[in-house]
């Protein structure tokens, strides 16, 4: 234990990765930012060899490094183990039970993340409505999970914790789907209790790593099908290009189905 805590963790991610953003959450909800070294990989190029080798061959990011030189892969075992290695409050819930129903809310994560990936990325008109409603429905779900299990509002409990730190980078991801597929949650009963936690988490101090402007800009080519930094056709560069800066380029063209805009009109070169 002593040794873990001589050294800095090292967290390979990709640039703006939802997964990676659970950490930064995690630090700056216990005001230890400068804990964890944090070490970008560029999904543009070819991964080094020598993350390779440490990752016994696998590409998925992120990865942590201890300081000891023990690998951790998967997003939801890295945060958990951060969770509690690094010094501060813990964002599970210590009460059986109460971690129990945060874990059951955090099961719900993966088919929400699946679920709105698909719809950004879907390139036929005709199938958008599906995509939505399929998108809607788990909100539905989560909505009556929260009103069932949850004893006051916003959050499940009662602040910003570990099922919290889960879903915000996907919430704040789907801002993509806001731009590309001008969605919104309907003004309805069933969804008015999940809207509420979405708003508190995407608004709370510690989770503003991002902004709607950095993921429409870098998740253009995702709108175009093209994930994970994959070429567009007739396109010679990936949004996610470190260069030029996002802010320095326009926004996309809303319309994803009308096919890609130029390099340079993407202000990519």
């Amino acid at each position: 234990w002593s040794d873990l805590m001589t050294g800095k963790h090292i967290v390979y991610h990709i640039p703006v990765c939802p997964f990676s953003q659970r950490r930064e959450i995690l630090l700056a909800l216990r005001g230890q930012k400068d804990a964890v070294e944090f070490r970008v990989v560029d999904i543009t190029k070819p991964r080094d060899p020598a993350l390779l080798a440490k990752t016994q061959g696998t590409t998925a990011l992120p990865v942590l490094e201890t300081p000891n030189g023990a690998i951790l892969k998967e997003s939801l075992v890295i945060l958990r183990y951060l969770d509690e290695v690094i010094k501060g409050p813990a964002l599970r819930r210590a009460d059986p039970l109460e971690h129990a129903i945060e874990t059951m809310l955090i099961a719900r994560e993966g088919p929400f993340t699946m679920a709105g990936y698909l719809f950004v990325m879907n390139q036929e008109p005709e199938q958008r409505d599906t995509y939505a409603e399929k998108l809607l429905a788990i909100y539905r779900d989560i909505d009556s999970f929260l009103c069932h299990h949850s004893r006051k509002e916003p959050f499940l409990f009662d602040d910003f914790g570990l099922a919290e730190a889960v879903f915000t980078p996907m919430f704040e991801r789907f801002w993509f789907l806001d731009y590309y597929e001008d969605f919104e949650l309907p003004d309805t009963p069933d969804y008015r209790r999940v809207r509420a936690w979405k708003d508190a988490c995407t608004t709370h101090p510690a989770a503003q790593q991002v902004s709607k402007e950095k993921i429409v800009k870098l998740y253009y080519d995702y709108a175009l099908g093209a994930g994970n930094g994959a070429l567009v056709e007739n396109r010679s560069v990936s949004s996610f290009a470190f260069l030029p800066h996002w802010r320095d380029r326009p926004w996309p063209p809303r319309d994803k189905y009308a096919g890609t805009a130029s390099d340079e009109a993407l202000g990519l070169v």
